[in-house]
């Protein structure tokens, strides 16, 4: 049986060709907020609500290990995050395990609402999954 509900979506990350032209864009013309740069990664997290955004570069440490830019075969979103409650990693762990699901060992990072701890893994696509708790600090 599940043990957690899903909260919303914590946060979705897209790799960019251009850092610059995308934070305009993002936050110019859609009116998302720069909360954070993350220049050792390559990477700017934009507040969208009580969700956020994240730009990597494909060009930096985060974006080159994904490979090219994307175009029409290459996919452009690195992971998504849901975020759980309650965060119980042993027993999140035991469930996408009797499910056939691997996944790896709780990670504190940073999301829309804080650093907090996280699992990530894969669906049946091979589509990366983040489950988030609770931020730690804000």
């Amino acid at each position: 049986m599940r043990n957690f509900t899903i909260q919303h979506i914590d946060h979705i990350v897209l790799r960019v060709k251009d850092m610059e032209r995308s934070l305009a864009f993002y936050t110019s013309v859609l009116g998302c907020e720069l909360r954070k740069r993350r220049d050792d990664l390559g990477m700017l997290h934009l507040g969208t609500g009580v969700s956020m955004i994240d730009l990597v570069d494909v060009e930096g440490p985060l974006g080159r290990p994904g490979g090219p830019a994307a175009d029409k075969q290459r996919r452009n979103v690195d992971h998504f995050c849901l975020r759980i409650e309650p965060f119980d990693e042993a027993a999140i762990l035991a469930h996408l395990a009797s499910n056939g699901v691997e996944a790896e060992k709780a990670q504190v990072r940073y999301g829309a609402q804080g650093q907090g701890p996280s699992i990530y893994c894969l669906d049946p696509d091979g589509n990366q999954i983040e489950l988030k708790g609770p931020a730690q600090e804000p």
